[in-house]
């Protein structure tokens, strides 16, 4: 058989298989509520949004992965632990086996004091029993399948790698060298201390857009729930500015969601370089018409976000 032969062959079987037509992209839906404070609303907020999602965690083992960096009483650095412990509640009335809390801090070795220090034992009843410092937790050796990064292979801990599900929890934010810190960014605290060091400074050598896409590519069935109710602008992501955006973000797809929350943020999401070396093509989720926004739409919750020194760039134009 001909090239030419097999050529047409092929063609031939794209035509019977899409009538002649080149098949549309699966949309990606992410939902947008608004949530003006952190109370006791948030229990039925997060419980709806979830029930959207039509999340099947039944049986499942779930993590919840918030962002833990810093406290600063005079500002908003972390994941709200109303946030989480909404997650959780909600996570395990849908039938989950389990739902733990684990995070691995950048900054802090100490990450039972800065839990403490932002609120968590206060808040999530039983919150030591629930939870895991990944940053001295045991590990495995993973080769990333899909790796733009000039590591060859991740440590990673056990708690993560073993969950049917790991939920990111970031906090909606500005980040000086990334230009925003969303749900994909949030990953950096699955990788251990222990091994990397802190403020593990390996992924940041073998280029830190690269790492958070090679890191976002390890993890095969995640959900992302982003607490933009008050985020932070400018000099993020410790020393910025707290912004009251008012909202909650999430879905299945976390290329999608980060790309919704730039948009809410006034970034050009095609100009946050993680995101698209995270993105695929013409059926990219980045592209706002692959993503099917439920809830309220980005134009009305939708406020300009001060950007970092170094980012001028990245502001989306209207």
């Amino acid at each position: 058989m001909t090239r030419r032969e097999v050529l047409a062959g092929a063609a031939g079987l794209t035509l019977l298989s899409g009538c002649g037509k080149e098949q549309p992209p699966v949309p990606s839906r992410v939902s947008i509520v608004r949530a003006a404070a952190y109370d006791q609303r948030l229990y039925g907020t997060v419980r709806e949004m979830l029930a959207q999602h039509n999340l099947n965690v039944r049986g499942q083992r779930v993590v919840l992965k918030p962002n833990l960096v810093e406290f600063d009483p005079q500002t908003t650095v972390n994941t709200h632990p109303m946030v989480v412990h909404a997650a959780y509640e909600a996570l395990l009335a849908m039938g989950a086996a389990s739902v733990g809390i684990a995070e691995g801090p950048g900054h802090r070795r100490n990450t039972l004091d800065l839990a403490d220090a932002a609120g968590y034992f206060r808040l999530v009843p039983k919150f030591e029993d629930l939870f895991v410092d990944l940053n001295v937790d045991d590990v495995s050796r993973v080769e990333p399948k899909r790796n733009p990064s000039s590591l060859e292979k991740l440590y990673l801990p056990h708690t993560v790698l073993g969950a049917d599900l790991v939920v990111s929890m970031p906090k909606m934010k500005t980040h000086h060298w990334v230009g925003a810190t969303l749900a994909m960014k949030n990953l950096f605290g699955t990788v251990p201390g222990a091994v990397y060091g802190w403020p593990k400074n390996p992924l940041h050598w073998a280029g830190i857009h690269e790492s958070i896409a090679m890191l976002h590519s390890v993890f095969p069935r995640q959900f992302a729930l982003v607490d933009g109710i008050v985020g932070m602008e400018g000099n993020g992501p410790i020393q910025g500015t707290p912004k009251a955006a008012g909202v909650l973000v999430a879905g299945s797809d976390p290329v999608a969601v980060d790309a919704t929350c730039c948009r809410i943020m006034r970034i050009e999401p095609a100009k946050v370089a993680y995101l698209e070396l995270a993105a695929t093509g013409v059926d990219s989720h980045l592209i706002e018409r692959n993503i099917v926004q439920i809830g309220v739409p980005i134009s009305a919750v939708a406020m300009a976000f001060e950007l970092p020194p170094d980012f001028p760039h990245i502001r989306l134009k209207s």
